[in-house]
């Protein structure tokens, strides 16, 4: 198989999208870290360890070796954000069209993961994959509307839209790149602090309340490191934060349910056997807030959480906040 678009990352989000692509008859190349998830796929066409919901089309062929993706032009990369660098510095720089599907930002840089890629990829054109997505929903065609943003503009959507769009997935422009990662990346975070509002058994009225203050912490960082507010209200942040903050299908939302039923988030993070890149992002967010001046009261919470404060303790302390003008922008 001479595969034109491929895959790095046979999580249940990569072979989603795997799975996505091949629904058309398209021949799709997806890499995988372990030996038994490429023979599962390529014998039993299942993932089941990842996405065992999912009977995966015959033209998705799997690989453990990323010199096998050298030349193809178009690769959809949906690694843990944080091993991004290193798995792009291991794929090696090439023209082509490089799709980044992680949410995050890096630990100890503060970098979004476009700013990763092409760092390390220098001849490749970045774009961002990004929305309201389920795994699970995807693989089985149900219908998915998402952004899709472009660092080189309408001639790379030109390139990637026919690959992407499918009756049942509808990827809609920007150009907005930091506004495509933001949203993602902060919902992470807001989707674990509702999960929390879940464990405790705070009620729907307390959830709503999160979402909509936490949408505002998105739009004052986004803001300030350049994104467009029409951006954060599309589908890549509005769009995807009301997806994750309610529903357990969400890993981060899971993550924070339990943290309020009382369970330690060490603990929760040793056993997790899939990543919640909120727990990753949430400290490193609150310190890009603070350096820029950025009130983000709930990432704030969500990261003393995950250092190890009681979630009663934590939530108590945001609803004693002085009270002020919902429009007040410096003080969240």
């Amino acid at each position: 198989m001479s595969a034109q678009v491929a895959v790095i990352g046979a999580g249940a989000w990569g072979t989603a999208i795997a799975q996505m692509l091949a629904s058309d008859g398209r021949e799709v190349l997806i890499w995988a870290m372990e030996a038994d998830v490429v023979d599962a796929i390529n014998t039993a066409h299942r993932n089941t360890a990842y996405l065992p919901s999912a009977d995966l089309k015959d033209t998705i062929r799997a690989t453990g070796d990323l010199a096998d993706l050298a030349a193809v032009p178009t690769i959809f990369c949906v690694t843990p954000a944080q091993h991004l660098g290193s798995t792009l510095r291991k794929l090696g720089s090439s023209p082509r069209d490089l799709v980044l599907c992680s949410k995050g930002i890096e630990r100890g840089t503060g970098r979004l993961m476009n700013d990763v890629a092409a760092d390390v990829c220098r001849d490749s054109a970045i774009a961002i994959l990004s929305g309201p997505t389920f795994a699970h929903e995807v693989a089985a065609g149900l219908p998915t509307a998402i952004t899709l943003a472009c660092a080189d503009g309408p001639a790379q959507w030109d390139r990637l839209s026919p690959i992407i769009a499918r009756p049942s997935f509808r990827p809609y422009y920007s150009d907005d790149v930091a506004g495509a990662e933001i949203g993602g990346s902060v919902k992470n975070v807001l989707a674990i602090a509702c999960g929390v509002v879940d464990g405790l058994e705070l009620g729907q009225n307390a959830r709503a309340a999160l979402i909509a203050r936490g949408y505002a912490e998105m739009l004052r960082f986004g803001e300030a490191l350049g994104a467009r507010a029409e951006t954060l209200a599309g589908l890549c942040g509005l769009g995807d934060l009301v997806l994750t903050c309610s529903s357990t299908a969400s890993r981060n939302f899971s993550l924070g349910k339990a943290l309020g039923e009382g369970r330690s988030a060490a603990e929760l993070m040793a056993d997790r056997t899939t990543v919640a890149e909120g727990a990753h992002t949430a400290p490193v967010l609150a310190e890009l807030a603070q350096k820029r001046g950025v009130a983000m009261p709930i990432v704030t919470a969500v990261t003393a959480l995950l250092e190890g404060a009681e979630a009663r303790e934590v939530v108590g302390q945001l609803l004693a906040r002085p009270l002020r003008s919902e429009q007040d922008e410096s003080a969240g």
